[in-house]
């Protein structure tokens, strides 16, 4: 994971671009991530750790209806999440994590390892991936956390 934090950061610096992350499912791993890199302040912004459907709204300003429609688990919700955070002073782009990291509150709709990772950039373009994990708990999160900063990567050679 580390590899990819540290060609994301640089993308980053190379672009004068700040980013923030707002996670439910993986607790902070993300930004705990990003931000044990050294010289991580001229690249990281904020992180949010949105668990409750509560913080969602109250901190991201994910619409309750959203939630209450679509779930917090959906591509809708992690949208919603990403452009939250990326709301702030100096975030340029984020990305957000909502999922179902196991071992239990899976469903059949919504089975242990259904990830949606969301991004923002400023410009207003956003957009969110369906993952389907699997593995125990820290699996699912380790994996969730990969695939963000390799979706923020690919996001970033998009719009070079």
């Amino acid at each position: 994971m580390q590899d990819l934090v540290e060609k994301l950061s640089t993308m980053l610096k190379e672009k004068g671009m700040k980013m923030a992350t707002a996670e439910s499912c993986t607790g902070g791993l993300l930004a705990a991530a990003m931000t044990y890199r050294p010289g991580s302040s001229e690249v990281f912004d904020s992180g949010f750790v949105t668990y409750s459907n509560e913080a969602k709204t109250s901190l991201l300003k994910v619409p309750e209806q959203m939630i209450t429609m679509n779930g917090a688990v959906s591509a809708q919700t992690a949208e919603a999440m990403a452009r939250g955070a990326v709301n702030n002073p100096q975030a340029n782009i984020a990305v957000s994590i909502t999922g179902v990291a196991g071992p239990g509150g899976g469903s059949e709709n919504k089975p242990v390892g259904l990830v949606y990772i969301g991004y923002a950039i400023e410009d207003g373009k956003k957009g969110s991936v369906e993952c389907h994990f699997e593995g125990s708990r820290e699996e699912i999160r380790a994996q969730a956390a990969t695939t963000a900063l390799q979706k923020l990567i690919e996001v970033l050679e998009e719009d070079a």
